[in-house]
């Protein structure tokens, strides 16, 4: 890497906004006659996912300058993610909402991202970022899905890469954002040589791929430009490869309330891990672990591990092969 993750500083670019649950858990959203907020977006997932493990997380974002976008800053601030690099954003911008269930199978979730005011970030508020504060920067994918956010987003990467931060790349494909999964699958695989390490799951990888390539083969040849890949499978598992080789990791079987928030989790601690000194295979078990967490919980910020509860979880589940 660049520089090694050394003192657990991380800088999160991407989207912050507000879920919003059905309540209680199991009930169809069309059902609901109540909803628990939270706080959501990927980017911001991954942010209070650090710092719950201990670590020192700022987001990069933009939020509407309304009430869900103070809401969004507030709670920010309660998990502890700095938020000096969030910009207000006015006008019809509007802060990216989530309508979703907390139920195992066929779980509905409705998104409204029109005029995501995420989208909004701009190439000013990163020449505004003291990049030797931090030791990695971690891109999620969808930022690069429309200007002015892409240019921001890949400005991001080049003055992250000259200061020696590691670069990391969260493929995040969300293809709402996007205007044709081609164009995804340029721009991603752009952001993925610039990165030191690229986490994505299989269906990403086979954006990344086209739809004739093998994206398992993709993973392999991108160590040739990042030092670590995982290639995440779901309930399979995930496959890394690094420069020592490869290795597959399994799961950590639980009884799952519901699908979302695991990717983000599993960032949160693998990177956390990384940044402890743990070894490479010890930092893919948990970020599994992490997930296996958060899938058992309503929400995904909230339902983010704390560094004790981790631990504890590890001590008393085996991860299946």
């Amino acid at each position: 890497m660049r520089r090694p993750i050394k003192s657990n500083r991380f800088l999160v670019l991407g989207r912050a906004g507000m879920d919003l649950y059905a309540d209680p858990p199991g009930t169809q959203v069309e059902e609901a006659r109540q909803f628990v907020a939270a706080l959501g977006g990927s980017a911001a997932n991954i942010a209070v996912a650090i710092a719950k493990l201990g670590g020192t997380a700022s987001l990069i974002s933009a939020v509407s300058d309304d009430a869900v976008g103070r809401f969004t800053l507030n709670e920010l601030r309660r998990y502890g993610v700095g938020s000096a690099h969030v910009a207000k954003v006015g006008g019809e911008a509007r802060n990216s909402l989530a309508v979703v269930e907390t139920r195992a199978n066929n779980t509905q979730s409705v998104i409204y991202r029109n005029n995501a005011a995420d989208f909004q970030l701009a190439e000013e508020q990163m020449h505004a970022v003291a990049w030797a504060d931090f030791d990695a920067l971690i891109v999620t994918g969808t930022s690069l899905a429309v200007e002015p956010s892409r240019a921001a987003a890949f400005l991001a990467v080049r003055l992250a890469r000259m200061s020696g931060l590691t670069t990391i790349l969260d493929v995040d494909y969300r293809p709402y954002s996007w205007i044709s999964r081609e164009d995804a699958s340029f721009t991603c695989a752009r952001a993925a040589v610039l990165s030191d390490i690229v986490i994505a799951n299989d269906d990403e990888f086979a954006v990344l791929v086209g739809p004739d390539g093998d994206g398992l083969a993709l993973a392999l040849a991108l160590t040739a430009h990042s030092e670590i890949v995982v290639y995440k499978m779901g309930e399979r598992g995930c496959v890394t490869f690094s420069e020592g080789g490869r290795f597959e990791t399994g799961v950590f079987p639980v009884e799952a309330l519901k699908p979302t928030g695991a990717g983000d989790a599993f960032m949160g601690s693998f990177v956390t891990s990384l940044a402890a000194g743990f070894a490479l295979k010890d930092c893919v078990r948990r970020g599994a672990a992490a997930a296996a967490i958060v899938v058992t919980r309503v929400g995904c910020a909230p339902a983010s591990p704390t560094l004790a509860e981790l631990e504890e979880f590890m001590s008393a589940h085996a991860l299946a092969h």
